[in-house]
């Protein structure tokens, strides 16, 4: 125990150089800002600790800068505190409408990210010419022009052979420079494969408000004015978007709301609402359907939005059907429907023999968010929607927000909020035979065929099926990949069966991984190229929306950089595009050149020119009042570069009733939409809607496919064999996942409720505990039908019985000295994707990462 305690001071040392933060000024620092207190999380993580704990030398020395963080989907506004170059704390950006000067933890690890003893600083290739799990790559460091020539040859190769459709993008966390690599650089290439993370991050959560509001986006929430709030699966004071600003509103929004969590594990925000729901995994869409039945047998809809019976009688009783004509719509369609088809059988009593939770529960729940109306939010996370069947799932919670009257009302539910940034220049022009050519071969991924509908925004194919990808790669379906490209992403480590990914990798000639550690990903790279950090060292910019309000938020290059990195979405493709412009296609090259400054007219000359002119290019109308359109208004590039955000107007309630993007106009509880998208992708297959349910694995036929409603999950493992309903969740002080070779991440871990420092920990309920002889501290091995890993045992009250829940983010078996335990080898703790199978939504193309699996469990 003492060697491991010295080990740890070591590794400390070698991330924090002269910094010295105990951790009781970690918590006091937390606490400062008093309004996670109020929330009850007791942390905000403003960190003003740290700033004194540098001493008296940085006393006045430096300046705030403004930056972007990317730590998860929040998208906070940032300043940083820089010395003579170097990067020493981090706080909100007090000129952010979205996130109001708000952090949380995740800006304070990007320090230790960006000074990472462990990070790659020079371009490094392989020299092991056999790929595995178990064969070193040898990489050792090259220059950036071997590197770049080595990649331009290999994409030449692929033109030359009329082979660019073997050529693949895969982008993990982007900017909004994404297209300039992802679309761009890809299609005047000529290749149909870009391929992005979405549906290994929650496209099912933006599958329900598509199909009942025409809204393919995640929501914002107006919690400030809400007084019922029913949140689904998501934990906002944690790891849902806005995390900073919810954290800094929490108290005041306990102060006016009631909080409802429905989670089958205690979470940060569950510990401090006022009801608790621990359902069982899979059966979120029976209790939705249940408080549905309620709201409309006791008449509690919101009849302004909804609308009412023409003689103002309720005629919606328990088991009786309703004539359609009897009701009159006001900007919702197809409510008499939907209480036919789906709601008039599901009291609670029926949703309490599927969800674990008493009637008279779920009865004053449905009553008490109903008396609320219309400000009653029904806030749908991934939980409840990123399992087999959570299409329908996300539907039914969402379609609560049309019960209420919520949609795009005050204390309610709001889309996001109008901004003006540009597109890049279309790439048409640029496409040669070649390229064209290439770009008519199917995806990778199988987007689009009869089992991957992946509908987004309606569209056949529209989506992605990100993890499906690997099984394309091995299958070479529709063919082989020879060259693949991936940036901020570590598939072989963040997808369900990630040994699939594996396999993929090792089976492709040639994979450039752009990065900043050394990961999974890269370990069956052949180049590896030194990635900016996006906080601190990277022109880019990102938006966002919360509060109210849209923001812009600018990231820019505020240190000194201590390697010779290069810029993933910007100065890699425009160095590609030189060393294809060598080799006689210059097609990249030109197309990058019409990216011009929009103060000089000037076209780049280098990668560090179009770095800047593309951003500068992008956000032309929020910065030069000649172009001006609305939001925060500028005198010119240099004042938007010093404040780092813009914000948008405030938003327009009410403006969308009966004008929503549906088929219909209105809010559908019957989707016309839903029909016409399912229709079309069964005639394109020439089959029915039935056939593509059967096909897809879910159990509606015939109208019920076009409703909210209740599926049954769709769970791998025989119970008998597999006794424990398996549950992921995610850390507040996970960074995308790449937090695992930070110190801090390992010191506090046990913020994230039931957790423990320094442990990578499974929580089960003592009840289970005592049923299968596992005490506290034990160490375990956890099996599920797809993988096995092992961890900690932590018996807690805080997960329902039957259930075991575990944290992501551990079991690294690369990616630095910290993170793993030894390095290439041996995982620190256990990759909770490992027990997940690859399955899917695949109306969404989402990935499953709830309700997915059991396990069973194995004292070591």
């Amino acid at each position: 125990m003492d060697r491991e305690k010295n080990e740890r001071k070591s590794l400390m040392k070698d991330f924090l150089g002269n910094i010295n933060l105990s951790r009781r000024s970690f918590i006091k620092a937390s606490a400062a800002t008093g309004a996670a207190v109020a929330a009850g999380s007791g942390l905000s993580f403003e960190l003003k600790a740290l700033a004194a704990s540098i001493g008296a030398q940085g006393q006045g020395m430096g300046q705030w800068l403004p930056a972007t963080c990317q730590g998860c989907t929040s998208w906070c506004s940032k300043q940083v505190y820089v010395i003579d170059g170097r990067a020493v704390k981090v706080r909100g950006n007090p000129h952010s409408k979205v996130n109001v000067g708000a952090s949380c933890p995740r800006p304070h690890l990007a320090i230790q990210q960006v000074y990472d003893p462990d990070r790659i600083r020079t371009p490094l290739k392989r020299t092991n010419p056999k790929k595995g799990r178990n064969e070193d790559p040898q990489f050792v460091p090259i220059t950036w022009d071997e590197a770049l020539n080595t990649i331009a040859d290999k994409i030449m190769e692929l033109r030359n052979n009329n082979e660019t459709h073997k050529y693949m993008l895969m982008r993990g966390r982007y900017t909004y420079m994404r297209d300039v690599i992802y679309d761009r650089m890809t299609k005047i290439i000529g290749s149909p494969n870009n391929i992005s993370h979405s549906a290994i991050c929650a496209e099912a959560e933006k599958f329900g408000p598509y199909f009942t509001e025409g809204l393919w986006d995640y929501r914002q929430y107006d919690v400030e004015n809400a007084r019922y709030i029913l949140i689904w699966g998501a934990d906002p004071l944690a790891a849902n978007r806005q995390v900073s600003y919810y954290s800094s509103a929490w108290g005041t929004v306990i102060d006016r709301a009631h909080i409802a969590v429905v989670e089958p594990r205690l979470s940060a925000t569950g510990a401090k609402a006022d009801v608790w729901l621990p359902v069982k995994p899979g059966h979120d869409g029976a209790l939705a359907a249940a408080i549905a039945h309620v709201i409309l047998t006791e008449g509690l809809w919101y009849r302004e939005f909804v609308g009412d019976f023409k003689d103002g009688e309720n005629r919606f009783k328990t088991g009786q059907e309703v004539l359609e004509e009897d009701f009159e719509q006001k900007y919702t369609h197809g409510l008499v429907k939907w209480w036919n088809l789906e709601l008039k059988d599901k009291t609670p009593e029926w949703a309490a023999t599927r969800t674990g939770l008493p009637a008279e529960q779920i009865r004053q729940v449905a009553f008490d968010y109903g008396r609320a109306a219309p400000h009653a939010i029904s806030w749908v996370g991934g939980g409840p929607v990123m399992q087999v069947r959570g299409g329908y799932a996300s539907m039914i919670c969402h379609a609560l927000n049309g019960l209420v009257g919520s949609v795009d009302n005050v204390g309610g539910t709001m889309k996001a909020n109008k901004e003006y940034t540009s597109s890049f220049p279309k790439p048409d022009d640029f496409l040669d035979d070649i390229a064209k050519a290439g770009k008519k071969h199917g995806k990778i991924d199988h987007r689009g065929r009869l089992e991957f509908p992946a509908l987004n925004k309606g569209k056949s194919g529209g989506g992605v099926v990100t993890n499906n990808a690997a099984d394309g790669i091995l299958n070479e379906d529709p063919n082989d990949i020879k060259v693949a490209v991936g940036y901020m992403n570590n598939f072989s480590f963040s997808c369900g069966q990630p040994e699939r990914w594996e396999r993929a990798l090792s089976k492709i000639p040639f994979v450039v991984h752009i990065t900043t550690n050394a990961s999974e990903f890269s370990w069956f790279s052949d180049i590896l190229l030194p990635n900016t950090h996006h906080l601190f060292e990277k022109w880019g910019y990102v938006k966002v929306h919360g509060n109210g309000h849209r923001h812009v938020t600018l990231m820019q290059p505020i240190i000194k950089r201590v390697g010779d990195y290069k810029t993933d979405e910007t100065e890699i493709p425009w160095l590609i595009a030189e060393k294809l412009a060598e080799r006689g296609f210059d097609n990249l090259l030109r197309h990058y050149k019409t990216y011009k400054d929009p103060e000089t007219g000037k076209e780049p000359t280098n990668a560090g020119e179009f770095s800047l002119y593309a951003l500068k290019y992008a956000t032309h109308k929020l910065w030069d009042p000649a172009v001006h359109e609305g939001g925060d208004k500028f005198s010119g590039w240099e004042e938007f570069r010093k404040v780092g955000v813009w914000n948008s107007d405030p938003y327009p309630f009410r403006k969308r009733w009966g004008k929503m993007d549906t088929k219909t106009g209105m809010f559908e509880f019957y989707s016309e939409t839903l029909k016409e998208a399912l229709e079309k992708h069964a005639e394109k297959h020439n089959t029915t809607v039935d056939h593509v349910m059967e096909v897809c694995d879910y159990q509606a036929r015939g109208e019920q496919a076009f409703i909210p409603h209740y599926e049954e999950p769709w769970t791998s493992g025989d119970p008998k064999e597999y006794p424990l309903l398996f549950v992921d969740h995610k850390s507040r002080l996970n960074r995308e996942g790449r937090s695992a070779n930070c110190p801090w991440y390992y010191d506090f871990k046990d913020l994230d409720p039931g957790d423990e420092a320094w442990e990578d920990v499974a929580k089960i309920n003592p009840v289970d505990g005592k049923k299968f002889g596992i005490g506290n501290g034990d160490r375990i091995r956890l099996i599920s039908p797809t993988g096995r890993i092992e961890c900690t045992a932590k018996l807690w009250e805080g997960v329902q019985p039957g259930t075991l829940a575990k944290c992501y983010g551990q079991g690294h078996w690369a990616y630095g000295r910290l993170a793993a335990k030894v390095f290439g080898k041996v995982p620190r703790g256990g990759n909770n994707n490992d027990l997940i199978p690859a399955v899917y939504d695949r109306l969404s193309g989402s990935t499953v990462r709830h309700a997915g699996t059991r396990v069973k469990i194995e004292k070591i």
